[in-house]
């Protein structure tokens, strides 16, 4: 990754960081599906330079910056990030294009990490117990029951840090809306400079054995 461009997110006492991460990540989402260059595929990488997982820290845990990457400059012209940013440019400064610097020997990998909720656990179930009942011939409750006990069953609150994002998917809900859903995000230290694929998010796609990193500084 050769250029690279930030947004900072200005919040105040009407809008604070998570209301703008949520706003502005979703434009930069429907930027990134608009300038994709395969299925699910984008040629540009996300950067969270104040990224911090830890439980306990105070701050909001994503921070103020967002930064994408890109090898040419002309891709992130193209993405014209002002363009797709113009209803929030109160509350979100962009800087112009820059190379990324020489120096530069620090390199992260940003990835989404699947978390399933209560309902998406619970419809599982559900769909399973069905299933069974049918096939073995056994009381639906009594399947629902045994299937709960299992360990994966069991809902665990993910610490991660997250984006609110909405579904561009019709159908999600059970009225045909868009849902809501966390986009949990995790960064991990890469060795060296990989040259793998990023997903419509900015991040490092799983369906790849080498993950796509991005420049740290």
């Amino acid at each position: 990754m050769n250029y690279y461009q930030d947004i900072t997110l200005l919040p105040d006492a009407e809008a604070n960081l998570g209301f703008l991460w949520h706003k502005v990540y979703q434009q930069i989402h429907l930027a990134l599906v608009e300038n994709k260059v395969a299925e699910h595929s984008s040629a540009i990488g996300l950067s969270i330079p104040e990224y911090n997982s830890k439980a306990d820290a105070k701050a909001f845990p994503l921070g103020q910056k967002i930064r994408l990457f890109a090898k040419e400059q002309a891709q992130l012209e193209r993405l014209n990030l002002n363009s797709w940013l113009k209803r929030f440019l109160d509350y979100a400064h962009i800087t112009s294009i820059k190379a990324v610097p020489d120096k530069v020997d620090k390199f992260v990998c940003f990835s989404r990490k699947q978390v399933k909720g209560k309902a998406r656990i619970e419809k599982d179930i559900t769909r399973s117990a069905q299933h069974q009942s049918t096939k073995f011939n056994l009381p639906y409750e009594e399947c629902v029951n045994t299937l709960r006990k299992r360990p994966k069953a069991s809902f665990q609150e993910e610490k991660l840090p997250f984006i609110t994002v909405t579904s561009l998917s019709s159908g999600e809900g059970d009225n045909g809306a868009k849902n809501k859903f966390r986009l949990f995000i995790v960064m991990k230290k890469a060795t060296k400079e990989s040259t793998g694929t990023f997903n419509c998010y900015g991040l490092s796609s799983q369906s790849v054995e080498e993950n796509a990193s991005v420049p740290w500084f």
